[in-house]
């Protein structure tokens, strides 16, 4: 059967605002250093009022963890399908615009509902760490309504984003797609998202996980926190009870993949980084986009590593459609 999509990914649909900050603002503010943390619209608002001391934003473009792979599944060539939910509002429109223009198909080009669409501060440090505090707004109540199964059972791979283990209907809607991928044979793959995703709900990411994902990414954090364990190789082999197939990134040291008998280093590309937004969902984007055109997990990881090493070299979470175009062409020669 000819598949219509390589991914189907559902996630938080936000708007990121990226800005540089010191280490110093973000101890004044009380703001937990490389993490994402769920905050209040009043919160929010106390933080953008902060930060007009502080620098100009860089940019605004739509983002959330999962969007931001299947976007660059989409850019290296890929097809992909955005499931998530934003408002009948500017910021929503910002989104759909967004995803419209990179060719992601989405449930959300009909009407959508009143409401705030969601929101994500990025605030980035000198180290080029990233520290999000996030608004969800409308995207907390993504559910189950939000997801086609026809496109589901379209497509090669379901990816689930661990932020959506933090709410009650995001996480239902995850376990949801997970069942319906596997009911029509369709691989899954999951990932960790976040360290305080682990750390705060890791009984909810088990749930997600059900009795096992084909493939699942994560950092060295989140894979030695979610196992108790000290480090990626012996992460890995505590993984291996609850996925088929395994990435597990490990920032400037490259990465560590599982294909499923075979574990492999990925050798790093050293760049000088100046923001690390977007480099895990980038790496996934660009792993998937690889295996679902007929490349091995090494070939994959080789692309992943320079796509990322390329996005932390510039601000924002994205690289333009023909920056894509190149890595490829360096990679895979094609």
């Amino acid at each position: 059967m000819t598949k219509k999509y390589d991914v189907y990914a559902l996630g938080n649909a936000l708007v990121d605002t990226e800005i540089e900050v010191s280490d110093a603002f973000l101890e004044r503010m009380d703001v937990g250093k490389g993490l994402m943390t769920l905050v209040d619209e009043a919160r929010q608002a106390e933080l953008i009022a902060a930060l007009a001391d502080e620098a100009e934003p860089h940019k605004q473009t739509s983002g959330g963890s999962a969007c931001n792979t299947v976007v660059a599944t989409r850019y290296f060539g890929g097809n992909g399908y955005y499931a998530c939910k934003v408002a009948d509002d500017a910021t929503g429109d910002i989104f759909v615009n967004d995803l419209t223009a990179a060719g992601v198909d989405t449930n959300m080009n009909g009407s959508r509902d009143r409401g705030i669409s969601g929101k994500c501060l990025v605030m980035l440090t000198p180290d080029a760490e990233r520290t999000m505090n996030t608004f969800l707004g409308i995207s907390s109540q993504v559910s189950e309504a939000e997801l086609d199964e026809a496109a589901i059972a379209a497509s090669h791979y379901v990816y689930l984003e661990g932020y959506l283990v933090s709410g009650d209907s995001s996480r239902a809607a995850a376990i949801k797609l997970r069942q319906l991928a596997e009911k029509h044979g369709v691989k899954t793959s999951l990932t960790f998202s976040d360290p305080a995703m682990v750390q705060f709900f890791k009984d909810g990411l088990s749930e997600m996980l059900g009795d096992g994902v084909d493939l699942l990414f994560c950092n060295d954090a989140e894979a030695t926190s979610y196992t108790d364990t000290d480090s990626p190789e012996a992460a890995l082999e505590k993984l291996k009870s609850v996925c088929r197939s395994a990435v597990i990134t490990l920032g400037a040291d490259g990465a560590l993949v599982w294909d499923g008998e075979e574990a492999h280093r990925i050798a790093p590309l050293p760049v000088k980084a100046i923001d690390s937004n977007g480099a895990g969902d980038m790496f996934a984007g660009a792993f998937l986009y690889a295996i679902t055109h007929g490349h091995d997990f090494v070939t994959a990881g080789n692309l992943a590593a320079a796509a990322a090493a390329r996005l932390v070299t510039e601000f924002g979470p994205r690289l333009s459609a023909e920056t894509h175009q190149q890595i490829r062409q360096d990679i895979l020669g094609k």
